[in-house]
């Protein structure tokens, strides 16, 4: 049985990872799976930048818009479906390629996820409670105490990761930490990981045109349908919850805006942080000529055991 390679693709929102997706899977005559968390839902779209139909219709894509808003869908759910999607997909490809730039989402289906044990359920309840009463400052410095390597290497502003860091804390006795574990699962497929990098003000640049492109296709109008599901998980990221305090009438419509983009700026910057920590990615430039890219993914599937 020939080898099987999958092409992973990451880097900042807005930097081009979708077109050079395309035109890889074009190439090999192969496949897309999308690992980026914003894209799952369907009732998600100009806010999330999901591929247009026309890119949509170049090169068959899996789980976009694939969940619903409605139904919780964890990076542990992910893994199993991607796992079992590629399975099916390598059995008529030899190479298939992922894209998408959620590295938790990305780390699951290269390397699978740690193994946490199982805590009681009522000690997320009241970090909940503790997180509307108190704010999400106090819960981040509880963290600091709690396990301060944590506290440096995840996303701290993620509410979610940080109930669930400080859960296993408190559940445990343990730092999250000392459960991150170092072996890699055993995975039937060889990764190439492709990053796709810019100078910072370029990235920056991109973000805020794309910003204003949202914008004008009517984001606003799809936040306000979406403005009474406001508290679930699945809304509670950049483009929607600012565009949902406006609506709240706490910030004018410009500041919403405003503030869009620079926490999109923001979760750029933690996206650099993330990737540039795994050295086997491969970086090109955004503007680096295709045949840079293919060429550097044959000498991988050559030199590959």
């Amino acid at each position: 049985m020939r080898q099987k390679y999958l092409i992973s693709i990451v880097g900042a929102t807005a930097i081009g990872k979708t077109a050079l997706s395309i035109e890889l899977a074009k190439y090999y005559k192969t496949e897309i799976i999308s690992c980026d968390s914003r894209q799952f839902y369907k009732e998600m779209n100009i806010g999330t930048a999901v591929p247009s139909q026309e890119e949509l219709n170049l090169v068959k894509h899996h789980f976009i818009q694939s969940r619903s808003i409605f139904n919780d869908y964890s990076v542990g759910d992910f893994e199993r479906d991607a796992i079992d999607k590629l399975d099916q997909l390598f059995k008529k490809h030899n190479i298939v390629v992922m894209v998408g730039g959620s590295g938790l989402y990305v780390d699951a289906v290269l390397k699978g996820l740690d193994d946490f044990p199982e805590v009681d359920p009522s000690i997320r309840e009241n970090l909940k409670i503790e997180l509307d009463e108190k704010g999400i400052e106090n819960l981040q410095q509880k963290l600091k105490d709690l396990d301060p390597v944590s506290y440096q290497k995840i996303d701290i502003q993620n509410k979610q990761r940080l109930i669930r860091a400080i859960e296993i804390c408190i559940g445990t006795g343990k730092p999250y930490s000392s459960f991150l574990k170092n072996k890699k699962n055993q995975r039937s497929f060889i990764p190439i990981k492709i990053g796709i990098a810019a100078e910072r003000e370029v990235i920056y640049d991109r973000i805020n045109q794309r910003v204003d492109i949202m914008m004008d296709q009517g984001l606003l109008e799809e936040a306000t349908k979406l403005y009474p599901h406001k508290t679930l998980n699945a809304l509670q990221t950049v483009g929607y919850k600012e565009l949902f305090n406006y609506l709240d009438g706490d910030i004018t419509l410009d500041f919403a805006v405003s503030e869009i983009k620079k926490n999109t700026r923001r979760f750029a910057k933690r996206q650099g942080t993330w990737f540039r920590k795994d050295k086997e990615i491969e970086w090109f430039d955004f503007e680096d000529n295709l045949k840079f890219v293919i060429y550097h993914i044959e000498n991988q599937i050559i030199n590959s055991p």
